[in-house]
């Protein structure tokens, strides 16, 4: 399986529908490796433009990578090892592209109905079977901007409970869609 994933900050949407960089949370790292390593993701992109954001993330990795937290648990670290960051969705496509030797089928996640590139988690799962590159790309805030959508290759079906409430973290929705795709869930 040549599987990827991203976080994207930027370009997401805020509450009130407007273009914005989210903040990279501690917490989506740490949860996202841990998820990324125990499915096995190659790797998970952590990607915003924003200098202090990367450096952010840069010293949270040093410490569970390189500094005392290395020593202190290594599972963490080994998840951990797995985070890339980069400033854009093309840098992050560029860097799999490097690895792969071609560009990855981009699918991006939401929490609305697309119809038209709408794929299923069955038809999901047969991609990730036949051996293609394929990089799963997650909206912070209030979601993924439009531009992203539409550059996507398809859009994931959502993630839907038993009522109409759909307003889940992304570290709730990166771990049903990733057992979905890649652990024993059986639709």
């Amino acid at each position: 399986m040549r599987l990827y994933i991203g976080l994207l900050h930027y370009p997401v949407y805020n509450k009130n529908d407007q273009k914005i960089t989210s903040a990279i949370t501690n917490v989506d790292l740490h949860d996202l490796s841990r998820l990324s390593r125990t499915y096995g993701v190659k790797s998970f992109f952590v990607i915003t433009p924003l200098k202090k954001q990367q450096r952010f993330a840069e010293r949270i990795i040093a410490h569970w990578v390189a500094g005392y937290g290395a020593n202190y648990n290594y599972l963490r670290k080994e998840a951990i090892e797995l985070i890339r960051i980069t400033p854009s969705l093309d840098s992050s496509v560029k860097e799999i592209r490097k690895i792969e030797g071609e560009d990855p089928l981009i699918i991006a996640t939401c929490a609305s109905e697309h119809l038209e590139r709408s794929i299923s988690y069955s038809s999901m799962k047969k991609v990730l079977g036949s051996d293609r590159a394929v990089f799963l790309i997650f909206g912070t805030a209030w979601g993924l901007h439009n531009e992203i959508i539409n550059r996507a290759d398809f859009i994931l079906e959502p993630v839907k409970g038993n009522n109409d409430y759909n307003h889940l973290s992304v570290r709730t929705a990166a771990g049903i869609i990733l057992d979905r795709l890649s652990g024993g869930y059986q639709q």
